[in-house]
């Protein structure tokens, strides 16, 4: 018996609601004639956290800010709430690498500047600010400037930020690739709790198999540049194990395995 299930790409059925996020024959080429991404179809089931995972350079980055509206794609479109993205909206949110904050600004302005440009009330901002920076576990730092924060600490403000939104897709680009192996764990944790309180919908970039592995509800696989949807993997794992104890557990150990096997002949 597989210990993932391996779903087909383009007969996905395991939502029968409309996706949150519907990629449908997408292709991008960039000037210079790099092809990036090749038909790519996909659909992002709604209140689920989806890993792009794939090799350095197969168009996951890509893919994500073609979801998000900030690059264009060169054929096909993309669908969310079954409404086509022709720009950046307030349906989605970003979580950068990055973190991409202003130097200039505290925790508590970090947080809210999105529904400071929507024209928010600033009470009415801050309070909500004030929530989602509680959620993240920074209570006691909205006055503090990110010179004075560790990199997880800023990771922290940015994924608050994109919570404050209410935004339908949170789309997270290898967000936790800047900090240590314990600050990571301890975000991943923090995500699959997030998700399952949110009800939104992650798609989450990673280089990270175990990381995959660990946070996804589904794992799509991708193929070198240009990309395709390889195959798409639903980790057959038990949560209520525990962290520890689902990272030692042979359903998690066997699939992490499966996928590296599917991987290997790209990276070799």
């Amino acid at each position: 018996m597989n210990l993932a299930e391996k779903i087909s790409p383009v007969n996905d059925t395991s939502a029968v609601e409309t996706p949150a996020v519907s990629v449908k024959g997408i292709s991008k080429v960039y000037p210079g004639g790099v092809q990036a991404l090749d038909n790519m179809t996909l659909d992002f089931p709604k209140g689920e956290l989806i890993s792009l995972l794939g090799p350095s350079g197969c168009g996951k980055t890509t893919l994500l800010k073609i979801i998000a509206g900030l690059i264009p794609a060169t054929s096909g479109e993309v669908l969310v709430n079954d409404k086509p993205v022709t720009r950046p909206g307030n349906d989605r949110a970003f979580v950068f690498q990055d973190f991409a904050l202003m130097p200039w600004a505290t925790v508590m302005r970090n947080t809210a500047f999105g529904l400071e440009l929507r024209g928010m009330d600033k009470s009415e901002r801050e309070a909500i600010a004030e929530k989602y920076i509680k959620d993240v576990g920074l209570s006691g730092f909205e006055h503090s400037y990110p010179h004075e924060l560790s990199g997880g600490m800023r990771q922290r403000v940015g994924l608050a930020r994109a919570l404050s939104m209410d935004a339908d897709v949170l789309l997270m680009d290898e967000p936790f690739s800047a900090v240590d192996e314990q600050t990571r764990r301890k975000f991943q944790e923090d995500l699959i709790r997030l998700v399952e309180v949110e009800k939104k919908t992650f798609i989450f970039v990673t280089h990270s198999i175990e990381e995959a592995v660990y946070v996804s509800d589904k794992i799509a696989l991708l193929l070198p540049r240009p990309s395709r949807v390889s195959e798409i993997i639903r980790p057959d794992i038990c949560r209520e194990l525990g962290p520890d104890a689902m990272r030692r557990d042979s359903a998690y150990l066997d699939t992490v395995e499966q996928i590296w096997s599917s991987l290997r002949s790209y990276v070799e």
